[in-house]
């Protein structure tokens, strides 16, 4: 890996997300953010954002788009409620090499995105997934942000070499932010 990529890769990932408690017993619901979504549990201790707090995940199920799990020392119902919303992340190097023409998306936010004649468009924020497919979010250089679809289309290039990528927005998104004319 290249020192310029080292740079542009963030250190955590995140691998998913408490939803709530799932009985009495101190079980919680997660969501899953890996690719196959028990996998979550393969890293070994996950911590929190801040790294502050670590977690040890035991799946025990599955239900409704979410997986079902201990964590250890937690074993009510009040102390797994707690846990809502907190995020599980694991170390960037944890993960395994991507494979030619994949990349993670913690990878990408960050980057600049330009268009396709190399001017200026702004920088990714986030990659989002609403259901109906992936969605590229993008601060524009004039500051403005747009959400664009996630394809290869409107996304023909990513070069995380370069720490960038390329983007071709549809016609009914003005395509030159204003500090780029």
């Amino acid at each position: 890996m290249s020192g310029q990529l080292a740079i542009m890769v963030q250190s955590k990932v995140c691998v998913g997300v408490v939803t709530g408690a799932h009985g009495v017993r101190g079980q919680v619901r997660v969501k899953s953010f890996t690719q196959e979504p028990r996998d979550i549990a393969a890293y070994g201790l996950l911590s929190d954002a801040d790294g502050r707090r670590q977690f040890e995940l035991h799946i025990i199920g599955a239900a409704k788009g979410v997986l079902l799990a201990r964590i250890a020392g937690i074993d009510d119902r009040d102390a797994a409620q707690a846990l809502r919303g907190t995020e599980f992340f694991v170390p960037r190097d944890a993960l395994p090499d991507p494979a030619l023409d994949e990349f993670y998306h913690a990878d990408l936010i960050g980057m600049a995105a330009v268009l396709g004649d190399g001017a200026p468009y702004g920088r990714v924020l986030a990659l989002h997934d609403f259901g109906a497919g992936d969605m590229i979010e993008i601060e524009r250089a004039d500051g403005g942000v747009v959400i664009l679809a996630f394809t290869r289309a409107v996304v023909p290039e990513i070069d995380l070499a370069a720490g960038r990528i390329v983007v071709d927005p549809p016609r009914e998104i003005d395509a030159r932010p204003e500090t780029a004319r």
